[in-house]
């Protein structure tokens, strides 16, 4: 207790001490801008590290391999009973390199950092380009006010507001978005300052959980260069789209009603990372990508009521769920499977497929169409007219292109405004209704045929699997390449490889399926899948399972 007063005395006298050495550091012309804190408000990274859960306030004393967290024993009894190769904390400790995923995430900071440093110079160019279309608009209307009288005063002051309000919102949007940059990429600094003190100045324990801790911050900042689904990557031009009735001014004067129209255009900016930022765990994952190791429990089952009959069903990037009734309603189900709303979509859509975080497609055997629809503002933004219309089924996005099944046993793979970029003939005895586009290669189940088919975008057959089916319907794909498909005469869900060489029965009638029809791959959370099913009493079978490996 001595020892502890002398040294908390120690520290108030050397903290008066240090007090007037702060101004001299500011005056001293190579430390002048160097930002200073109170040492009395300092916390050491250290200090956030936490060896205990906050849920149960207990000690962390196992590892899940399979959700890669640390857990302590009310967790594996609550949450991971049925997890599998649960080890101590102290094992996984001892083996875990952390140097190797220091190395891991300080590449990953960088990576993310030179990402956002063009991001932050390719957003400042757009706002000075902007600004000066905003100002040549203004120099083209004033030309234009020169050749006309005082008839058309109002209009162009109106046309001001116009332009003025619309742009000092799209310009105060980059510029939220040019200060959103800079403090992610402050953030990403600081960690990359503290990952020194944390494996350096700390146990390994705490350099673990450290080092946990700081992957999953470094973890949710991939999303920042999503170039395909991140709003930062667009670039926005303000333009104005003339009236053609201004030529005719002079002799039409009076039935001018507008100089024209300004518009907002956003164009996809030519970005590529130049390093892939990925989670790479200290603790690696289990083989999960093993077919013949693939396991399914049912954990969940419960009714919704829909139609008696479902087209489609797919899950979003968030984690939600859309199923396309035959009747043509569009059901919104939450994450765990239960009905959130009906969405307001003419009826008629057969296949449905998401394009973007906001934004789902719908293909329209009638109109022989596809449209786009967007989930925030919940309306009809597109309409893609195919250049060679015939009914359309199946519908898959893949990095802005889709792959749509068509009535002639043709699969076509289209660009967002309806132009054909291949075309490809299939063998399959059924019509195209469920199909899947992915890395480059379209798989789709054959009901009548008994197979599933994977092709090539350019058009050639990479493989066929025919084993054990007894009419495959609905398919998927989950994190690793694998196929799930849902075989509906046999009561089945097939696991194929990604070679199409491999099988195995994850789960069947004896588990307590019956009709099935539909299967997606909830990607949030890898270890669950959904399934549903159509039953003949207007109410609708959602399975909730759990994948894991042996």
């Amino acid at each position: 207790m001595v020892h502890t007063v002398h040294a908390v005395a120690w520290l108030v006298k050397l903290i008066e001490i240090l007090k007037p050495l702060l101004n001299q550091h500011k005056r001293f012309k190579p430390t002048g801008d160097h930002k200073t804190i109170d040492i009395e408000s300092y916390k050491s990274p250290i200090d956030t590290i936490k060896t205990e859960c906050n849920k149960h306030n207990q000690q962390f004393k196992s590892y899940c391999p399979s959700h890669l967290i640390p857990c302590c024993n009310e967790c594996i009894a609550n949450h991971h009973s049925k997890c599998t190769g649960i080890q101590t904390l102290a094992s996984v400790v001892e083996k875990a390199n952390i140097e190797q995923s220091k190395a891991s995430v300080e590449k990953d900071i960088t990576s993310i950092l030179l990402f956002l440093n063009k991001m932050g110079i390719e957003k400042s160019k757009n706002r000075m380009k902007a600004d000066q279309q905003h100002k040549g608009i203004k120099e083209s209307i004033g030309k234009i006010r020169q050749e006309i009288n005082k008839h058309l005063e109002h209009l162009e002051i109106k046309l001001y507001k116009e332009a003025d309000t619309k742009w000092s919102k799209e310009k105060s949007n980059l510029t939220e978005l040019i200060t959103e940059i800079e403090e992610k990429k402050k953030n990403l600094k600081d960690i990359q300052h503290d990952l020194q003190t944390v494996t350096e100045k700390s146990s390994k324990l705490q350099s673990f959980l450290g080092m946990h801790q700081i992957e999953r911050i470094v973890h949710l900042h991939r999303y920042d260069v999503d170039i395909e689904h991140n709003e930062m990557a667009r670039e926005v031009e303000i333009k104005l789209k003339q009236n053609d009735k201004i030529e005719k001014i002079l002799r039409e004067l009076r039935s001018i009603k507008s100089f024209g129209e300004v518009n907002i255009v956003e164009t996809k900016l030519a970005l590529k990372r130049e390093t892939s930022v990925n989670m790479e765990p200290q603790v690696a994952l289990q083989e999960q990508s093993n077919i013949k190791t693939m396991q399914m429990n049912i954990e969940t089952k419960m009714k919704i009521n829909l139609g008696k009959y479902i087209n489609d069903m797919i899950c979003l990037m968030d984690g939600r769920f859309i199923v396309v009734e035959q009747s043509g309603k569009v059901n919104l189900l939450s994450t765990d499977g239960k009905l959130q709303k009906l969405l307001p979509i003419a009826s008629g859509p057969w296949s449905v497929t998401q394009i973007n975080q906001d934004a789902i497609a719908m293909s329209y055997p009638k109109e022989k169409e596809i449209k786009v629809f967007n989930m925030k503002n919940e309306t009809v933004t597109k309409v893609i007219t195919l250049d060679k219309p015939v009914a359309c089924y199946g519908l898959s996005c893949f990095n802005d292109t889709l792959a749509v099944g068509l009535r002639n046993r043709e699969i076509r793979i289209i660009d967002m405004d309806g132009n054909t970029l291949e075309s490809i003939q299939v063998q399959s005895e059924s019509h195209l209704y469920n199909l899947v586009y992915f890395n480059d290669r379209v798989i789709f189940s054959d009901y009548t045929g008994k197979a599933v088919y994977c092709y090539e975008d350019s058009g050639k057959i990479v493989w066929e699997y025919k084993q054990d089916l007894d009419g495959p319907q609905g398919l998927c794909i989950d994190t690793f390449g694998n196929i799930l498909v849902a075989d509906y005469c046999s009561d089945r869900i097939i696991a194929i490889s990604i070679d199409g060489k491999i099988s195995k029965v994850v789960l069947g009638k004896a588990d307590g399926l019956e009709d099935m029809h539909f299967i997606c791959y909830q990607r949030m959370t890898p270890m669950v899948l959904f399934v549903t099913t159509c039953a003949f009493s207007y109410q609708s079978l959602i399975y909730l399972t759990n994948r894991r490996n042996e």
